[in-house]
């Protein structure tokens, strides 16, 4: 019997999410093939921020990206209140797809007379680590359409499901953020939300920058508009993984690095090699690698990079958090890739496919005539861990495309290798906005 009211609440759920009703959304004449979201980087935290709009009136609310959180959360006693935000209680449908292995409610479905509390939800601010309980709240967003390489009208979307959370888990989140948009695998992340009340494919593109970039949700013909068919058709694919020793979490988009290269050189990793999937994460600054990992890759990379016949590098001393850092007074640099230093290669599912790392997104600036290598020592792995997360300075004008349908990962390598750059499409996109509309 419970069983069989737990099939029927999961099921109510999936029904509610994946209602592509108009009723849901005001739909503009033409049916919506995709939606944009610009993205900016905040020079103090290094976060990834973009604009929500929600409520009848359309707040604007600015909020951190997070690739691996499942939802979208806010501190809610922040700003104006709106008149359209709804409670919603425990063992409802929306509760059941917001907590779809929730145990408790076949209980409480046998009992009717059992009072109904809010709807809560674990929350996170996966910055500071901290975790509390959120409550699980229904209100309308609006979202930008894409027509053809610009954006297009807005729409709405109601119904659409999130968490409050209370404002201490703002701590260490860029000024002005009011929570975290949640990019993840659950069915209340804005990806299958969008995908379900759109009836769009369940996929998005991130294209991140140091200044503008963008996030494209929906169907191949609005990328080939904004990023081009040279591009978007040129994607290498590896698949998304998950860790099979239990390594991160459920939500997190990992894929399985073989082997790393420097300048073509394979690096002598010790034990097993690299193990625990390689997580990809915007809340990251700079892409971190197991503690032996790491070793091995800066002893390889400084003698990469002093006995070179071509660029006979001089380390300088490290400036924090970096552990090798080189005079770059006499190191020659290219308009598009940066600083012409050795080449990282992650050798993915064969030594066809690899994401290659170029100068731009190797090393950072940090005084004048000293840049230091992007990568830090990310500690030893514990068992939720992975050995590596490829963060935010290594993913900017990169072009990756997260099938949630194919559980793919399609990415570009650099874009400055093609002239382009994410700030190009991030201003060739945002013509208007939501407010002009």
């Amino acid at each position: 019997m419970m069983a069989c009211i737990q099939f029927l609440l999961l099921f109510c759920s999936f029904m509610y999410i994946f209602n592509t009703s108009p009723s849901c959304a005001q739909i503009p004449s033409s049916p919506i093939r995709s939606l944009v979201l610009p993205v900016t980087k905040d020079p103090a935290t290094f976060q990834y921020l973009t604009t929500i709009y929600h409520g009848t009136s359309r707040e604007p609310i600015r909020v951190v990206l997070d690739l691996g959180c499942p939802s979208l959360w806010l501190d809610c006693s922040s700003g104006r209140m709106s008149s359209s935000r709804r409670l919603i209680p425990s063992c409802s449908i929306q509760c059941a797809a917001a907590k779809p292995n929730n145990m408790s409610c076949a209980f409480s479905a046998a009992m009717p007379t059992r009072k109904r509390t809010a709807c809560g939800l674990s929350t996170e601010n996966s910055i500071t680590r901290s975790a509390t309980r959120g409550e699980v709240v229904e209100d309308i967003l609006t979202v930008q359409s894409v027509d053809g390489s610009k954006s297009g009208p807005v729409t709405t979307v109601d119904h659409f499901l999130f968490s409050c959370a209370p404002r201490f888990l703002l701590n260490r989140l860029a000024r002005g953020a009011q929570g975290m948009l949640g990019l993840g695998k659950s069915r209340i992340a804005l990806p299958s939300q969008l995908a379900s009340k759109f009836g769009l494919q369940r996929k998005f593109a991130t294209c991140l920058s140091s200044s503008d970039g963008l996030i494209l949700f929906g169907h191949e013909p609005g990328y080939d508009s904004i990023f081009g068919t040279e591009i978007s058709r040129s994607l290498m694919y590896t698949p998304l993984v998950t860790s099979p020793d239990g390594g991160g979490s459920s939500q997190d988009y990992s894929i399985n690095v073989k082997s790393i290269k420097i300048n073509g050189k394979r690096l002598s990793l010790r034990q097993k090699g690299i193990g625990g999937g390689t997580k990809i994460s915007t809340t990251v600054p700079y892409t971190t690698l197991e503690s032996s990992i790491y070793s091995t890759f800066i002893e390889a990379y400084k003698e990469a990079a002093t006995n070179n016949y071509f660029l006979n590098m001089t380390v300088v001393a490290p400036v924090a958090p970096f552990g090798l850092c080189f005079s770059s007074k006499e190191v020659p640099s290219s308009m598009l890739l940066g600083p012409m230093v050795p080449a990282i290669d992650l050798v993915l599912q064969s030594e066809m496919v690899k994401w290659r790392v170029h100068g731009r997104n190797a090393m950072v600036p940090v005084l004048d005539e000293v840049m230091c290598l992007g990568f830090l020592d990310g500690g030893s792995k514990s068992k939720t861990s992975s050995s590596i997360v490829i963060g935010g300075f290594q993913l900017e004008d990169n072009l990756l495309e997260f099938n949630l349908g194919t559980s793919m990962l399609g990415f570009s390598s650099s874009l400055l290798t093609r002239h382009t750059s994410c700030s190009d499409y991030h201003t060739r996109m945002m013509q208007s906005t939501l407010k002009d509309s």
